[in-house]
């Protein structure tokens, strides 16, 4: 859906020189967000060749984050432009590789509109999105069995849209989506969230999703969520202060990773013991109170902590290409983790400065 927003990028992507556009094919982007195009790759095509700033346009002839990798090959480009949300390290590489100059442009409006997504013209109100702050697998019985402790989630407005398996609870999304279209009943929290919850894991599921997911979608704000060897937390503590959700929004910054692969596997190899599950409750106790202190180094030292209590029991979450980004930003950062059970997704950084090329998220307020 062309807005304001992609001609901005595209205007100042052609003053480097003759602007050459790949676009997704419809089946791509199905792949990765998990749902059709409102306009067909045709459609697309066609507008996309009729834009003056455009020298050409066409289809990528691959599939997933790198399906212009042989149209790439063939029209040797001098530069690779991409903005926030679509810079992959894969990308980086792919052009160091080739020699081409990769640049990242940031998502600015032309000046006088406001900023423009697909997710704003799609439609007016939209389902929210969620991160799992601290303590994720606490939410499950085969983890706090071992040891009591909580989640910590964030309930974001969706200012961009995620790609699907990316981490951000967007499979139960998809699901409220199905039950009550685009935005959620006016009703009691936690009825909302159980129905949900309820809804994702019918009878006969062999792996239940967290109620993590759902809780982290339907509450708004700052979230724990204690859980003691249940599928559902005992008590769930909600937090709404102007000052700790702004504490958020300038803390959190996000690096793609891109969507999770097929056949990812996070449940194998695992290492579940007391001892894990208590580090894991005791970093995310820890991570609770230091946002609620507006404390960014603690904050930062205690999302640390949690993840790698998390990469002790489920070394799976970790990767060659976490690895080499972490390396690349741990010195920009305070702490870090991946989002959701890791395999793709999003790099997690807690910073109290601006991180280059990072995407940032507005925390959902409670509506008045």
């Amino acid at each position: 859906m062309l807005h304001s927003g992609h001609i901005a990028f595209l205007q100042e992507a052609a003053t480097y020189g003759d602007l050459y556009v790949a676009l997704g094919s419809d089946q791509t982007i199905f792949d990765l967000k998990g749902h059709p195009t409102v306009n067909t790759e045709d459609e697309r095509l066609y507008m996309m060749k009729s834009l003056a700033c455009v020298k050409d346009a066409f289809v990528s002839r691959g599939s997933g984050m790198l399906d212009f990798l042989d149209d790439i090959k063939e029209l040797k480009p001098d530069i690779f432009l991409v903005n926030e949300d679509g810079n992959l390290m894969e990308k980086q590489q792919l052009c160091v590789e080739m020699g081409i100059e990769y640049i990242v442009l940031k998502r600015d409006p032309h000046p006088g509109l406001i900023p423009r997504s697909t997710t704003d013209l799609r439609k007016l109100d939209q389902l929210p999105y969620r991160i799992d702050m601290a303590g994720g697998w606490l939410d499950q019985p085969f983890v706090s069995k071992y040891y009591p402790g909580p989640v910590i989630t964030i309930s974001l407005e969706p200012i961009l849209e995620f790609n699907d398996r990316s981490g951000m609870a967007t499979s139960t999304r998809q699901k409220a989506v199905h039950l009550w279209g685009n935005r959620f009943p006016v009703d009691n929290y936690e009825k909302i969230a159980k129905l949900l919850f309820c809804y994702d894991n019918p009878p006969g599921t062999k792996v239940i999703s967290g109620s993590q997911d759902a809780i982290g979608l339907v509450f708004p704000g700052l979230n724990k969520s204690w859980y003691e060897g249940e599928y559902w937390p005992s008590r769930i503590e909600s937090v709404h202060d102007e000052t700790v959700l702004q504490f958020i929004d300038q803390s959190l910054f996000l690096i793609p990773l891109g969507p999770r692969l097929p056949g990812f596997d996070v449940l194998s190899d695992t290492h579940i013991d007391t001892k894990g599950a208590k580090a894991l409750s005791d970093a995310a106790e820890a991570c609770w109170d230091a946002i609620l202190c507006c404390d960014v180094k603690d904050f930062g030292t205690y999302t640390r902590a949690a993840f790698q209590a998390q990469i002790a029991m489920f070394p799976r979450m970790m990767n060659a290409t976490l690895s080499v980004l972490i390396e690349k930003y741990k010195d920009q950062a305070y702490g870090w983790k991946v989002s959701g059970a890791g395999g793709g997704g999003y790099l997690i950084l807690v910073a109290d400065h601006p991180i280059e090329n990072a995407v940032r998220i507005i925390v959902r307020r409670k509506e008045m």
